[in-house]
């Protein structure tokens, strides 16, 4: 417990010092901080529909970080993510459409569990085989991959097997049976939330309460070590790309499914590389994944009310977020004020004494 507190300090301190460094470009821009912050915590969290929509944009992130956390446990880093949630959304709205006959649960598990198996087999494959067993680096393979997939769903969309009849890009809607419920009528949020704390619980399930889980750690940790005690650590790298994916692709669906019910070729989720930072943040804990995407949720949410209530552009949003990215990257910046605010506050203690 003391462990986990002591990892989420650090992430605390980066937004803390983002929100700071972006009040003083709103002062130096001739904007009121308080009244900028206010209305974008009022546009994310001000009401139902606004809280609900928060939580609709924090499911992709949620299950897409989740993938990316799996694969930094066992020391990889799986930077296509976006590419994978392209291949699980089309498989999803593919089977949404052009599957007819089931029952909702069936048509929506059958399209789910199809994106999941694509996504995942779609990271596994290439960039798990290359990466095990000629060591080919994760991080060019999987983003080669992800611009195949994205370019791959182009093709589909624009004069394709998937483009609806007509002259806009974009797939047919998927069968009302394939579409997920809603939790609040007439906001985005819907029964995908449910599917991403369920996925929350079993990947901290699996990753710290396992056998399997406990070895694609040890693998993240040290592989030499992990050979040495007998752990078969190809397999396992190939795994843990695999199940990454299978994450991305469940994010693809659950927003396919639950929100847009059709794809778009003009469509961009930039969910796979905010994924990355969602990881980051939450120091690859699960239940610090969903925190994380809710605030990045939050930020994407309010970032317009504020840009209308107060006239600062929303894009501040991306510069607080490419703020905290910085500092969490270089750790040692923020544990630096870290140990000077201790050290001031001891030295207060002293002089008081």
């Amino acid at each position: 417990m003391q462990k986990t507190i002591e990892g989420l300090v650090t992430p605390f301190v980066a937004i803390v010092i983002a929100v700071l460094i972006g009040a003083g470009v709103m002062l130096i821009t001739g904007h009121d901080p308080f009244t900028a912050y206010g209305s974008l915590i009022s546009g994310a969290f001000g009401s139902t529909v606004n809280v609900s929509n928060t939580m609709a944009n924090a499911i992709p992130l949620v299950l897409s970080g989740l993938g990316v956390a799996i694969a930094f446990k066992a020391g990889l880093f799986n930077i296509g993510a976006e590419g994978q949630y392209w291949i699980g959304s089309m498989a999803s709205v593919w089977i949404g459409y052009s599957v007819h006959g089931l029952p909702p649960i069936l048509h929506i598990v059958l399209s789910i569990l199809v994106a999941m198996l694509a996504a995942g087999l779609w990271a596994g494959i290439v960039p798990g085989l290359a990466k095990a067993f000629v060591g080919a680096h994760e991080v060019i393979t999987t983003m080669m991959m992800s611009y195949i997939g994205i370019f791959l769903s182009h093709y589909m969309l624009e004069n394709g097997p998937m483009m609806q009849p007509g002259f806009t890009p974009q797939s047919p809607v998927i069968l009302p049976t394939a579409m997920l419920g809603k939790l609040v009528e007439r906001t985005q949020l819907s029964w995908g939330v449910v599917i991403a704390f369920i996925a929350c619980v079993i990947v901290y399930w699996l990753l710290y309460r396992t056998t399997l889980g406990y070895r694609l750690r040890a693998v993240g940790l040290n592989s030499r070590a992990a050979n040495y005690a007998g752990i078969n650590v190809p397999f396992h790298l190939v795994l843990a790309l695999f199940i990454s994916g299978t994450l991305a692709g469940l994010a693809g669906a659950v927003q396919m499914l639950g929100v847009q019910h059709r794809l778009y070729d003009s469509f961009s989720s930039g969910y796979g590389f905010t994924a990355i930072v969602v990881a980051l943040l939450a120091n690859n804990n699960p239940f610090g994944v969903i925190l994380t995407s809710i605030f990045f949720a939050a930020l994407s949410t309010g970032g317009q009310s504020m840009q209308l209530v107060s006239g600062v552009p929303a894009h501040l949003t991306d510069v607080i977020s490419g703020i905290i990215i910085f500092l969490v990257a270089t750790k040692d910046i923020v544990q630096m004020v870290q140990k000077r605010w201790r050290r001031n506050r001891t030295l207060a203690h002293v002089k008081e004494a």
